[in-house]
């Protein structure tokens, strides 16, 4: 068959869909969908799932959440480390969470003054960026105050207390509008937090606003036809990735310390290294999405956009654990994250990938060599590199935008029926290719998921780590997503914990990085590979 005759048979598959959920779509809107490249996953797709043997067990029937203890690197008795031989600064003139947390222990500045320079920081930058959906000024400085009296009295909640805070705006928070970048939220006002929400809150942190992001999250490019995009703070004419894109604008340009962000393909980890940053996404079930609007059920995952490994690693301590009203996380203990990046990767096995199965190079000549120049950091210091192929990439990739396409259109079938013209045109179309799916490619996805899930957790024989470029290139101009998700979007289909650190600039000074993905619930040789790699700069291209 044809890719013409392909696209026509996907096409009359959609207005036979579309037809039966009810939904009117002009000929002409579905001509676009096609002309666009929204039927491309579609396409790969049908072409992959074959793969998977008829009677495979689906993913969804396999357990889920059981604990693979990882061998640790590095000593069991490493010697305690100070926090700057941990941590990096990574943007100039910027503090880290930790070093921020650290002068307000000694009282050399308070809650409420770093309160009001981030807020006059947002003032200034964000008519610039557009990185912010909402900001909470008044809740901000009420929450300040209350910080500082009470380390007045004692009373320290830990490292996140009094540290001004950022939320991605799909995460619900009482008695302020949650629009996930929408129209048709535009007026949504829940009355209850999001889990992460409340440890945020637990953890003494001060949450100054809610960031921009795609439309429905549902894009990795800064694009949003109702809010406009978010602009690049190392060079405004560039996209800042997306969809956590208003999170990682605002902690590169100083205008917090750290951000949350979810991430259902890389949308933590694509702003985080075109932005310069730490991006962390944990385990699946490691950290509780209640409250968070969803776009892919089985895919999701809430992570810290952060200035350093550190910072990262204390924003994971405090969202990580079982939440009972979220049916996703597991009850797996939580390991010392901020500790354990003391060890060192001494022995640590790292993967390298060699042959992702696209058949296509792995990156731009400078993303490469900045990739090269941090597994070097980890050769230096004692980690073995081993080079393998893994071409099961390639098809969990696909995989990941199927699966995701489907779970998304259950989720806005409703709203697809009765307010279809709210949404923006790139969310309109990108939700309409997924009724280009047939009645059984769900389960058949599910099927294919856990033979490729059986397959990719045979390199742990081999390696405790696998790493590769975490974005092929640096940023790219606005409207412009390319091959965003290329090395993101796999690990969200297998749930693996995955990290991007920075590792040095392009040519004309775009950020780079250097992803490292581990075993389920091994978070802690992520944190303590990537502080190796981090510790080792500053990089080729004059990161600072």
């Amino acid at each position: 068959m044809t890719a013409r005759e392909e696209l026509s048979g996907l096409l009359a598959r959609i207005r036979v869909n579309l037809a039966q959920a009810g939904i009117r779509v002009t000929d002409d809107t579905l001509e676009l969908v096609a002309e666009r490249g929204f039927l491309a996953t579609a396409q790969a797709f049908q072409r992959i799932v074959e793969e998977a043997p008829a009677d495979a067990t689906p993913e969804y029937l396999e357990p889920w959440g059981v604990v693979d203890t990882p061998p640790q690197a590095g000593p069991a008795t490493a010697p305690p480390a100070s926090a700057s031989a941990v941590t990096t600064r990574r943007m100039p003139g910027y503090p880290t969470l930790l070093e921020l947390a650290g002068q307000l222990r000694r009282r050399e500045v308070s809650s409420l003054e770093l309160t009001e320079q981030a807020l006059a920081r947002i003032q200034e930058r964000n008519p610039v960026l557009n990185a912010f959906q909402l900001v909470l000024a008044e809740e901000a400085l009420a929450a300040a105050r209350q910080a500082d009296r009470d380390l007045t009295v004692g009373r320290d909640c830990g490292p996140l207390h009094g540290i001004p805070i950022a939320v991605k705006d799909l995460l619900a928070m009482a008695g302020t509008v949650t629009t996930a970048g929408s129209k048709i939220l535009a007026a949504w006002e829940p009355g209850f937090d999001a889990a992460a929400v409340e440890r945020l809150r637990a953890a003494g942190a001060v949450i100054v606003g809610k960031t921009r992001l795609s439309e429905f999250a549902y894009s990795p490019a800064s694009n949003n036809a109702h809010y406009g995009p978010t602009r690049n703070p190392w060079n405004l004419d560039h996209d800042t990735g997306g969809s956590s894109s208003g999170s990682a604008a605002a902690v590169a340009d100083g205008l917090v310390a750290a951000a949350l962000g979810s991430d259902t393909g890389g949308s933590v980890r694509i702003p985080a290294a075109l932005c310069g940053l730490v991006g962390l996404k944990p385990t699946f079930g490691r950290v509780s999405l209640y409250g968070a609007v969803p776009l892919a059920w089985s895919l999701d995952h809430l992570g810290p956009i952060a200035r350093s490994v550190v910072d990262a690693a204390l924003l994971f301590q405090a969202l990580a654990g079982h939440d009972p009203r979220d049916g996703r996380t597991r009850p797996v203990p939580l390991p010392d994250a901020e500790a354990a990046l003391r060890g060192g990767v001494e022995g640590l096995r790292v993967g390298v990938l060699r042959d992702d199965g696209s058949g296509e190079p792995l990156g731009s000549p400078e993303a490469l060599a900045a990739w090269e120049a941090g597994l070097a950091a980890l050769r230096g210091a004692g980690a073995t590199l081993v080079e393998l192929d893994l071409p099961e990439l390639s098809r969990l990739r696909v995989l990941n935008g199927a699966l995701l396409a489907q779970e998304a259109v259950a989720y806005h079938l409703p709203w697809l029926r009765e307010r279809l013209e709210e949404y923006g045109e790139f969310m309109r179309l990108r939700i309409l290719s997924s009724f280009a799916y047939g009645p059984a490619d769900f389960v058949r996805a599910q099927q294919l998921r856990q033979v490729l899930r059986n397959r990719c957790q045979q390199i742990f024989k081999q390696v405790d780590l696998l790493s590769t470029p975490t974005v092929p290139y640096g940023a790219p101009k606005l409207g412009n997503p390319a091959r965003n998700t290329w090395f993101t979007a796999p690990f969200n289909a297998l749930g693996w914990p995955a990290i991007t650190v920075p590792v040095g600039l392009t040519a004309e000074r775009l950020p780079l990085g250097l992803q490292l993905a581990g075993r389920p619930w091994d978070e802690v040789n992520v944190l303590r590979a990537a502080a190796v790699v981090e510790q080792a700069g500053p990089w080729p291209g004059g990161m600072p």
